[in-house]
């Protein structure tokens, strides 16, 4: 047996989905191309790598992506459709010696007329000597290497060996292709589950099909043939921040210093300061609680609030007590009196439920640093609109996700300078909407 006898005969991968010793992921592994979930812009048909395949026309490549998107398991799709030997070298785990080795019994695989795809993870991890240290080879077409990495290869794979390689980005697997991967994996596990269960899971999963098969797999040992909510909640682990109960008066007090800022009872709220001083509440407790009323209830409709609420903090660690306790005062005093908005503390929470509820879409090209030649050709930062450049500074650019292009979550109120706020953001959106209806 060759060192290289590293993919399975025609078939064997079949048994791989029975054996339960394996991670699911690993099981679920296909075989076929055909088989393959995502990646449609490289391996649709028509599509150049795609082409290379069914051509039989390989080249070293280098698959660049995000983790789960399917880099190792297209490279065993590659070896095994190619008829190719296929060997798996760990970045980690081997150095030059390794490297000579393999590429020794790879040249004389290549006289006997066999081809043989070196598949290297996470190539980013070797160093230049290493890297260099391939060269001769790919040059001399003993070998075809296929490296992955989820680094910019631009900056992670050395110029000599990247000339030679042609470099196909992966993106990250849509909720609706992971679902697909999941449904798949449901026989397997003897399990059934319904499709918002499996939407949960694959949103989670952001795009990473190994994460998906760890949360499904995870979930399944808790639900006992049927999929639960439950299981699901406590697979994913979404941790919960508990307000601890311990010391209750402690937080009466707190909260009753913070609704009665809030209502801008400046009387109540100098009354239950008092009370948690005289009680010796730390002082910096205070001080940060003043900051977050400053932010949370205040914030934009009077910028200068935060900054009051700061410099009593900062008195309070230069002068302590008692001095510092009229700097609290005066701040509690300055937040109550202040004009109220909790505008922006509404588009956060806004914006966090988008974030929880969707999928993380990569950033909009047009929104990219294109620094390397690779990265251009990729269409980095291309269609981006430099505000400087137009005479307003205001451009018609959209910013957000292609989903959810369009959408508001900052609302200012038309209390203090949030009025003020409101008003220059209508200006900006009339500009802008004078800018596309011109086009």
């Amino acid at each position: 047996m060759s060192l290289f006898d590293a993919t399975p005969p025609e078939g064997a991968d079949r048994g791989l989905a029975a054996d339960k010793s394996r991670p699911l992921a690993e099981r679920m592994r296909p075989e076929r191309l055909e088989d393959y979930i995502g990646q449609e812009h490289i391996l649709g048909p028509g599509k150049p790598l795609r082409g290379q395949i069914e051509r039989d026309e390989l080249s070293s490549i280098i698959l660049w992506g995000p983790p789960g998107t399917g880099k190792t398991t297209l490279a065993r799709i590659i070896a095994r459709t190619t008829h190719c030997e296929f060997i798996p070298f760990s970045a980690v785990l081997s150095g030059i010696k390794e490297i000579k080795a393999v590429m020794a019994d790879a040249e004389r695989l290549r006289r006997l007329g066999r081809r043989t795809i070196l598949f290297i993870d996470e190539i980013h991890r070797f160093n230049k000597a290493q890297q260099d240290a391939f060269l001769p080879y790919v040059e001399r077409g003993d070998i075809i290497l296929i490296g992955a990495t989820t680094e910019n290869p631009s900056f992670e794979v050395i110029s000599a060996l990247l000339s030679r390689s042609r470099v196909y980005a992966l993106r990250g697997l849509t909720a609706a292709e992971i679902v697909t991967l999941l449904q798949r994996a449901l026989p397997v596990l003897d399990l059934r589950g319904s499709g918002e269960l499996l939407e949960q899971i694959a949103i989670y999963a952001n795009g990473d099909a190994r994460q998906a098969y760890n949360t499904l797999e995870a979930a399944a040992a808790a639900s006992g043939g049927e999929l639960t909510a439950e299981a699901v909640q406590d697979a994913i682990n979404r941790k919960v921040l508990l307000y601890d109960k311990g010391g209750e008066e402690h937080f009466n007090l707190i909260s009753a210093l913070h609704k009665s800022v809030r209502s801008s009872d400046v009387d109540a709220a100098l009354y239950w300061l008092a009370r948690m001083l005289e009680a010796g509440e730390d002082r910096m407790y205070i001080a940060r609680r003043l900051i977050r009323m400053a932010i949370e209830d205040i914030s934009l409709a009077d910028p200068r609030a935060l900054e009051q609420a700061v410099a009593a903090m900062q008195a309070v660690h230069f002068l302590g007590m008692p001095e510092g306790d009229l700097a609290l005062a005066q701040a509690a005093i300055y937040l109550s009196v202040a004009p109220k908005s909790d505008a922006a503390y509404r588009a956060m929470g806004s914006i966090r439920d988008d974030v929880q509820r969707t999928v993380a879409e990569p950033v909009p090209m047009n929104l990219r640093n294109a620094p390397t030649r690779l990265m251009k050709e990729f269409g980095y930062g291309e269609g981006y609109q430099h505000a400087h450049s137009f005479e307003d500074a205001v451009v018609d650019m959209d910013c957000l996700p292609e989903s959810l292009a369009g959408r508001r979550y900052y609302f200012p109120s038309d209390r203090g300078v949030e009025k003020r706020i409101r008003e220059r953001l209508e200006e900006i959106r009339r500009a802008k909407e004078s800018k596309r209806g011109a086009e």
